[in-house]
């Protein structure tokens, strides 16, 4: 039984689903993007620019990583040493992470 010409699909016609999830797919991109946070495999010129905030988060999921081994490792130290590593020489294209290690090693007893 053939379809009658007014129930066959047709390609051009605009399909408001689809319109739908692209629109969703792009806003998910969009905010996936803008709320980028530090880690520790950015250089540290990155945590140079990055804003107050985004040091602060770095330093609290660090903090909540590292307070088993110590509970001198909280997030005053963690910002404290990371803005001490950082902002003493020229760092190169290093990571974060040289840093983190530095700071962790560095712990005092």
């Amino acid at each position: 039984m053939p379809l009658a010409p007014s129930r066959i699909p047709t390609a051009a016609a605009p399909c408001p689903i689809r319109a739908l999830l692209l629109a969703c797919g792009l806003l998910g991109a969009l905010t996936g993007a803008a709320e980028a946070r530090l880690s520790v495999t950015d250089k540290l010129s990155t945590y140079r620019r990055a804003s107050s905030e985004d040091r602060i988060d770095l330093a609290n999921r660090l903090a909540k990583s590292f307070s088993a081994l110590s509970p001198r490792l909280d997030r005053d130290y963690f910002i404290r040493c990371l803005e001490e590593t950082v902002n003493i020489g020229d760092p190169r294209d290093l990571e974060l992470d040289a840093a983190v290690r530095l700071c962790v090693a560095a712990v005092p007893e």
